[in-house]
Formats: C-alpha cells, sequence, structure tokens
C-alpha cells in the first residue's frame, strides 16, 4: 500500500501501550509500525517508510510535510526517538591515533564519550559533514568539518 498524498488512505494511531498502529483503510490493523526515513541526513523530509513490526513496507510517504498535522506529529515523535544523533562541537580528545580509539567529545547534548572501532566507522557525507559510529551504537555527526575548531580538525585529521 503505497500513500503519495496529503491525505493518506491509512490512519496513524499510538495504542494504550505506546505502540504506533496503522490502520488500511479496510480496517486492518498493524500494531508496531516503524518509521524510517530513506534519507535522514540528506533529505529529512522527503522519503519514509513506515514499516510493520515484522520488517515488510505498509506504507510510503513521499513529504513528511505534506501528511496532516496530527499524523505528522506521530512519526518525528517517533522518529525522535530513534534518530539520537549528538552533533559534535569539539573534539577534546582521542586516546590514540590508532583503532580502537577513546575520543572525548562536546556535542550538543553535552560531554561525552565514545570509542571508535575503525577509520571506517567514519562516513563522509555530502559537503563536509561525517557521520562517526560508536562502537556502542550511536551515530555522532558532524556537520562541516571545516567549521570545528583547529584543535578537532587536527585530531579528526588523522583518521580520515
Amino acid at each position: 500500500m503505497n500513500a503519495s498524498t496529503s491525505t493518506p488512505s491509512w490512519r496513524l494511531t499510538r495504542n494504550p501501550f505506546g505502540r504506533l498502529v496503522l490502520t488500511e483503510a479496510g480496517g486492518e490493523d498493524h500494531v508496531g509500525v516503524v518509521p524510517v526515513r530513506a534519507f535522514p541526513i540528506g533529505a529529512p523530509d522527503e522519503g519514509l517508510s513506515l514499516l510493520g513490526s515484522d520488517g515488510h513496507e505498509l506504507a510510503w510517504v513521499d513529504r513528511l510535510s505534506t501528511l496532516p498535522p496530527d499524523t505528522r506529529s506521530l512519526i518525528e515523535e517517533e522518529l525522535a526517538q530513534r534518530e539520537f544523533t549528538p552533533v559534535i562541537q569539539r573534539i577534546e580528545s582521542v586516546s590514540t591515533f590508532s583503532t580502537p580509539s577513546t575520543w572525548q567529545v562536546a556535542t550538543d547534548r553535552g560531554t561525552t564519550s565514545f570509542v571508535l572501532r575503525s577509520e571506517d566507522d567514519i562516513r563522509r557525507l555530502e559537503g563536509q559533514a561525517l557521520l562517526i559510529q560508536a562502537s556502542h551504537g550511536v551515530s555522532f555527526a558532524v556537520r562541516d568539518r571545516f567549521a570545528l575548531d583547529a584543535h578537532s580538525r587536527r585530531l579528526l585529521d588523522r583518521f580520515l
């Protein structure tokens, strides 16, 4: 089932247990729906899949902004929980210039440390953006590596 208009053929609600429920036009309910962005960093408003608990796509949304406000709000709440991506503002220190290494960083969510397992866990994105995958599963973003202070850039350049 696909939805690409402002009035989808399905309805999205939250059940008493906090799980998303997609109700098809025919009345069939799908509990435990998971929204997944196709391009979370490059085009966060474009391309969103609503997956059932079995991992199969139930609905496709071309643009999140075209959905009714109540539906969009439910999806954005769910995405905010799943897409926790702190933005690195400064790299304080790195334990070693080989991997694995422990990084001490200041982010938009506060200071923290994480372990970088491999240089391959640093992905270059569009422009000068980077996505750094920590060993514990959290992704950290660098919006523009050239906007970092000189100390942070020097540390980061050792891994790029």
